[in-house]
């Protein structure tokens, strides 16, 4: 049965967090220089990307369903830094002036909003352009107020909350996470060693009808009080960590091992990356974070206990590197040690030289108008079906995440033809 979808009318407004990064950056010139028509939004899914109905008519995914157009867009933020995103991009070094001058004056006019920032929660960070709350309920608060703020002299119809910022230090889930009640508690006591900051923008979100992306690997979104405040809220939150390159790798491959019933004695990664995100998971606190992210892959899509043989025993092993003089062109190397017929031992080696924030600028977009569509749609609480775009992805505690590539590409063309009251074609797609 076909969904009621409301019209993606008048303009949408995407505050994101961590404006002046080098991904927000990237992003933000990507939309303009696109809207002038001096680029291609080339790696977006909701922009280039095509699907075939019921009666095998193929279709662009914007044609399908009705997305927010890059022209309705408004950008907006905070950054615990001042700069304005021309010169914040020209800092982080992702995109050339040339391609930056094209829009330099847009660019210069999109300021930050002083920060929710703890330096306790990102040491290699000294944020100078930040708030000053008296507790985190105070702190939420003020983050509410920016949204309305935005809001209105923006003149939006509508407003998504994007996380595009560093790593937050990794802290297990605690039973001030496990209701609504206990969180708003913590909130309110300023219990700072629970209560990260990205968790305020996430709550102030929420409260303020916004969908909210979580674009790192941060315990912020996917805990049972949030998914309670959405649900009661009737808005659709989504996360985490934007996968990109090492770990997108890794959803393509492992499925095809296990496809093919070959089997995996080892896999090590590794990786150089400078940029401010480098220097951020250069803590080992920080870096836990992404680590339990990027580990929990593999294991979920080789399923060892339904594989023993195959899978049972495999060695995984990730590292990420420090390196400054790349910038954001980060260098990934895995070493795979395979085996086939017989238990005979192979090799993979992969070395993926990527440009980070070019892969990660259009997942988020497609994040932020996918999220916006199932607002406008009442699809509320976690969107499953944006796995695609995710490391790892949310689930509540009664199911697990897919991580196989190709299922979950498979889940958003379900969903969009599931909106549409259509079924799938007649042949495998």
């Amino acid at each position: 049965m076909k969904q009621e979808i409301k019209p993606a009318a008048g303009r949408l407004g995407i505050m994101v967090v961590g404006l002046g990064g080098a991904v927000s950056t990237t992003l933000i010139a990507g939309v303009l220089a696109a809207r002038k028509g001096l680029a291609k939004p080339i790696g977006s899914i909701t922009q280039m990307a095509a699907m075939r109905l019921e009666n095998n008519e193929e279709k662009l995914i914007k044609d399908i369903v009705p997305l927010a157009k890059l022209d309705d867009i408004v950008f907006g933020g905070w950054d615990i830094f001042a700069d304005n995103t021309y010169d914040a991009a020209m800092y982080a070094e992702v995109l050339k002036e040339k391609d930056l001058k094209p829009v330099k004056d847009e660019m210069e006019a999109i300021k930050p909003i002083a920060a929710a920032f703890d330096h306790n929660w990102a040491k290699r960070l000294n944020g100078v352009h930040v708030k000053q709350p008296a507790t985190r309920w105070e702190l939420m608060e003020q983050l509410r107020q920016d949204i309305r703020d935005f809001k209105a002299t923006n003149n939006l119809d509508r407003v998504s909350v994007l996380w595009a910022a560093s790593t937050e230090i990794y802290i297990p889930m605690s039973e001030e996470h496990m209701s609504l009640d206990a969180f708003e508690a913590a909130m309110k006591a300023d219990n700072k060693e629970v209560i990260s900051p990205s968790m305020c923008y996430a709550y102030a979100a929420i409260a303020e009808g916004a969908p909210f992306i979580m674009g790192a690997p941060n315990l912020c979104v996917d805990i049972p009080a949030m998914w309670e405040f959405a649900k009661k809220m009737r808005v659709p939150i989504s996360g985490k960590d934007f996968k990109s390159g090492q770990t997108m790798m890794k959803t393509v491959l492992a499925p095809m091992f296990k496809t093919r019933m070959l089997g995996v004695h080892g896999w090590f990664s590794t990786n150089i990356l400078g940029n401010r995100d480098g220097e951020v998971l250069d803590d080992p606190d920080n870096f836990k974070t992404k680590e339990v992210s990027k580990l929990s892959v593999i294991e979920n899509i080789f399923e060892p206990e339904k594989y023993p043989d195959l899978y049972g025993d495999v060695y995984h092993k990730v590292r990420i590197n420090y390196y400054p003089p790349r910038k954001d062109n980060k260098e990934a190397w895995d070493n795979i040690d395979i085996f086939g017929w017989m238990g005979y031992p192979m090799e993979i080696k992969v070395n993926f030289l990527c440009r980070d924030s070019i892969l990660a600028a259009p997942i988020a977009l497609d994040l932020v108008l996918f999220s916006d569509l199932a607002q406008r749609a009442d699809m509320y609480g976690i969107q499953t079906w944006l796995s695609f775009f995710c490391k790892s992805p949310m689930h509540d505690m009664e199911h697990e995440p897919d991580h196989d590539l190709f299922q979950q590409w498979r889940m958003i063309k379900e969903t969009i033809r599931t909106m549409i009251g259509q079924k799938a074609p007649s042949y495998l797609d």
